[in-house]
């Protein structure tokens, strides 16, 4: 029997995949899906730049193509999920506050006791994601980036600034809510308000303009509809 081709899904954190995890294999039912955390953002790892972003990407692919014994012809595609973070707000949305001991997001702007870095961390990622939107290939497997904005728990679960043990409680409540549901989670994730409509461009141009990087918005149900 040939060997099911392979779905490898890029996610930041355990409760991203706790939380979409199971969406994935019902969809691509299929393939056989993967789900890589990278424990963090890779697009603002110390060191990680536009020149070596989509280098830093496939190393993760090939880490585990390695480790499997796989080759690039075993993969289906790329799906990578970002959160945005607030990254292409003007610096004026990022806002000195000495109270805040972690960054705290509104729709509005960035709250931080670290002001300038905050700001290049926002630079150092729009430059990176610059660079990976316009590649639809890596390691010569198909790819696309999608986002959650501000970040996965304020598309999912209306929540911005959550604990990580709210975190592991609301992926476990949404994963348990969609589990038996896919066209649900389909309509939720296509047609909701936050769902932002329009061409894979198109929808990039929208997240990139004004506060919209900080606002409630996903562009997820591409990943869906364009199959």
């Amino acid at each position: 029997m040939a060997r099911k081709k392979i779905v490898f899904v890029i996610v930041e954190g355990p409760t991203d995949n706790d939380a979409l995890g199971l969406v994935f294999e019902h969809f691509f039912k299929d393939k056989e899906v993967y789900v890589h955390i990278v424990h963090g953002d890779i697009t603002t790892r110390t060191g990680i730049n536009n020149a070596n972003i989509l280098k830093a990407v496939v190393e993760e692919i090939k880490g585990y193509a390695s480790n499997m014994h796989l080759t690039s012809k075993d993969f289906q595609e790329i799906i990578h999920i970002v959160d945005m973070d607030g990254a292409f707000v003007d610096n004026t949305k990022v806002v000195e506050d000495i109270t805040k001991e972690e960054v705290y997001y509104s729709e509005t702007e960035i709250r931080t006791k670290d002001k300038l870095g905050i700001e290049n961390r926002n630079m150092q990622k729009r430059e990176n994601l610059n660079k990976m939107t316009v590649k639809n290939k890596v390691w010569n497997i198909p790819y696309s980036v999608y986002y959650m904005s501000c970040n996965l728990d304020h598309v999912l679960y209306n929540k911005l600034n959550s604990t990580d043990e709210e975190k592991e409680q609301d992926a476990f409540d949404f994963a348990k809510r969609f589990e038996e549901d896919l066209q649900g989670f389909l309509s939720f994730i296509s047609t909701s308000d936050f769902s932002v409509q329009g061409t894979y461009v198109d929808t990039w141009k929208f997240i990139k303009e004004e506060t919209h990087s900080l606002e409630r918005h996903t562009n997820l149900g591409l990943c869906f509809s364009l199959k």
